[in-house]
């Protein structure tokens, strides 16, 4: 299908863009690298009356190391943060997961602004938001505001960005020296969207969990952050009967639905395998131990 009739703009600046955001009432939509949007338009999803074309913004660009964290603009492209030595030496957990974002093409065009803004609940750098506890900064007539990640995502494909707003950038903040990660996704083909994934950060202190954070994703409307499964593992050390704690845990907080790829029971099921998975790799991973990370598509049980 063709999209519908829209008006194209191309600004040059943040306050450009705001301004014809404004001036479209609702009916503007940004537009970066269009893997959702275009796709959405063509099947009549949404109609817009104009597109707003950031590319040209430098200032969205922003890539900024800093000792604190890491600065990221709205226009950073998916292929930057998986390639980026920064992003490996420093948050190795979104290295391992932009592998499974989408294809190497669209990798290419899409941006972190328009996934995040997108708010798919299936999709890797949404779940990272939360799993990272991110800040995320928006643009509009009305000034700057700044949002935790756990304020932004909303509902399915919903988020926190008005009409007349702009995401334009989001801040990293560091973890500890010496965490632990694990990345863990299931989806039907490389590529596709995920039937579940789970993400962990773990710190471990005089052999017990200091810090624990689980984030996963596919198992409802929005990326989630399953704080009753954080909570197990506080304090304790990680034994049999705590993995099957946490487990229990976490396919007791999801309610994922059912749909042509995957029945609501299942996705809860794989959770539990994938989180039982993740906290084996993280737990080894924060007691200095080395732990292969598998590829999109490589099955466990080939190595």
């Amino acid at each position: 299908m063709k999209p519908p009739k829209f008006d194209y703009i191309q600004p040059a600046t943040i306050e450009e863009a705001i301004e014809a955001l404004a001036a479209a009432d609702g009916g503007g939509k940004v537009i970066a690298g269009g893997q959702s949007l275009m796709p959405m338009m063509n099947f009549r999803l949404l109609s817009p009356t104009i597109l707003v074309d950031i590319n040209r913004i430098e200032a969205l660009s922003k890539f900024e190391e800093r000792e604190d964290g890491l600065v990221v603009g709205a226009l950073t492209r998916h292929r930057v943060m998986e390639t980026s030595e920064v992003v490996k030496r420093r948050f190795p957990v979104i290295n391992a997961a932009m592998a499974h974002v989408a294809h190497l093409a669209i990798r290419n065009r899409g941006t972190i602004g328009g996934s995040i803004t997108h708010a798919d609940g299936a999709a890797e750098l949404p779940m990272m938001m939360m799993l990272l506890e991110t800040r995320i900064t928006m643009a509009s007539p009305r000034g700057i505001r700044t949002v935790d990640a756990e304020q932004f995502f909303v509902g399915a494909l919903t988020s926190a960005v008005e009409d007349d707003e702009l995401v334009t950038e989001i801040f990293i903040p560091d973890l500890a020296e010496g965490h632990g990660w694990a990345f863990e996704e299931v989806a039907r083909r490389s590529g596709d969207f995920a039937l579940a994934a789970v993400a962990i950060i773990m710190v471990v202190e005089d052999g017990k969990v200091a810090e624990a954070r689980v984030g996963v994703m596919g198992v409802g409307e929005t990326p989630m952050r399953l704080f009753d499964v954080e909570t197990v593992l506080w304090g304790e050390a990680l034994s049999d009967d705590l993995v099957d704690a946490a487990v229990a845990a976490a396919r007791e907080a999801v309610s994922p639905m059912t749909d042509l790829h995957a029945s609501g029971e299942y996705r809860r099921h794989l959770l539990g395998v994938l989180v039982k998975r993740a906290l084996h790799a993280a737990w080894k991973r924060a007691n200095g131990e080395q732990v292969r990370q598998l590829l999109p598509g490589e099955s466990v049980h080939e190595h």
